[in-house]
């Protein structure tokens, strides 16, 4: 049941009337410590607006590691964006103005059954032992168009695949303008969309026939053909196709649409790495700023950001040192301009097939080299689980609307 803690008991006892059913009323943080140590399956703490924003964020923080399947639902008196984004990043899962008793109500709702559902889904009732993953994830991204994702996704992927040597998914995550069957000439007999009737029923084998081949140990799962089919494709569907797909390949890597929409972020809470690629100009570079921030913002660890600079030796007024410094951070690879890659774009075959040794095949395989492929000999990640951050981008979704 619920612990609900305020310093004041009748504000206790509103609380505790939104939440409905049974929960336990604590007047002090001393009291919930000394709770929790005595309830080891509680899911749920209600932290109400006279508890002081630091001692909860402190208490979230710590919580996150120690028992990540309990949430924390924080009350506040008034919603500032500062307040909620420094909720955000210490993992409260819900925040709600104290008026909104309605909101309090459905918040507890919601974490009972993620934490519900989280317990169910961890090994031998203990949450945090999750299955050991075969696949790491790379999702390419660029909140502009025309930067390149697709012409990377695609190399990137046969690179990775090595003729054979593993087996690798591509992902089209580009639901409305998806071109990764374009660029590599295929022609799906089914795609992504037909997974649709088959929900969370969806399976390995089902998941397996809706691939499309291209060359020794790449497949690829390619976008809606028809016009419109993008808006009924859940983001949950996403998640259980890239969570079958970690399973059975060795590699998976996502061409997204440059948007922040809910199946591109659904993508990146399954990734290990986020490459995120621009150009040399200015309204490329501003995007990815804002990208950068965004990723920030949502809790994403920096460590898995990568930035790519593709065309990077076009002469147009700006340094790569001088995005850096804009940037605050390091690229990861320059990828030269070249008129062989929409040459060999345009005859459906991948740049680091075609020419391995140019410039641009051995940029996109250092990349690989040194971002992805080390990946493999990491034991699997204990990042914030995927239900914790995508709550939070709920509640970062809800207050950007107001």
């Amino acid at each position: 049941m619920p612990a609900i803690v305020d310093l004041d008991p009748t504000v206790v006892e509103t609380l505790r009337s939104a939440i409905g059913g049974e929960s336990t009323p604590l007047t002090s943080v001393e009291q919930l410590r000394s709770y929790l140590g005595e309830h080891p399956d509680e899911h749920t703490i209600v932290l109400g607006p006279s508890v002081d924003l630091q001692t909860a964020m402190s208490i979230t923080d710590g919580l996150r590691i120690s028992r990540p399947s309990l949430g924390v639902i924080l009350v506040r008196r008034r919603i500032e964006t500062s307040t909620l984004a420094e909720a955000l990043r210490a993992g409260v899962r819900e925040v709600v103005e104290e008026r909104d008793l309605a909101g309090l109500n459905s918040a507890a709702k919601r974490t009972a059954d993620i934490a519900r559902a989280m317990r169910d889904a961890a090994p031998s009732g203990q949450y945090g032992e999750e299955a050991v993953r075969r696949a790491r994830v790379v999702t390419v991204f660029s909140a502009k168009g025309g930067c390149g994702k697709t012409t990377l996704a695609t190399n990137l992927a046969a690179v990775l695949a090595d003729g054979g040597k593993r087996q690798v998914a591509l992902v089209d995550l580009d639901l409305a303008f998806g071109d990764v069957a374009i660029a590599l000439q295929l022609f799906p007999t089914h795609t992504i969309a037909d997974a649709i009737p088959l929900g969370a029923t969806l399976d390995a084998e089902g998941l397996a026939a809706l691939m499309t081949p291209h060359s020794p140990g790449l497949n690829t799962l390619v976008a809606p053909v028809e016009p419109g089919t993008s808006a009924s494709i859940p983001a949950e569907l996403i998640s259980r196709v890239l969570d079958i797909l970690v399973e059975e390949y060795d590699f998976v890597v996502v061409d997204t649409p440059p948007a922040f929409d809910d199946q591109v972020l659904a993508a990146f809470d399954k990734s290990d790495v986020i490459a995120n690629i621009a150009t040399l100009d200015i309204p490329a570079i501003k995007n990815l700023k804002l990208t950068l921030e965004t990723l920030d913002l949502l809790n994403f660890p920096r460590e898995r950001w990568q930035i790519l600079l593709n065309r990077a030796d076009s002469k147009v007024g700006l340094a790569v040192s001088e995005v850096e410094k804009s940037l605050g951070v390091t690229i990861a690879v320059q990828i030269p301009s070249s008129r062989d890659v929409p040459a060999t774009t345009n005859r459906g075959v991948p740049i680091v097939l075609d020419q391995p040794r140019h410039p641009v095949s051995l940029a996109i395989r250092s990349f690989a080299d040194q971002h992805v492929l080390p990946l493999a000999a990491q034991p699997p990640d204990q990042a914030v689980p995927p239900e914790l951050r995508q709550d939070r981008r709920g509640v970062f979704r809800r207050k950007a609307r107001h």
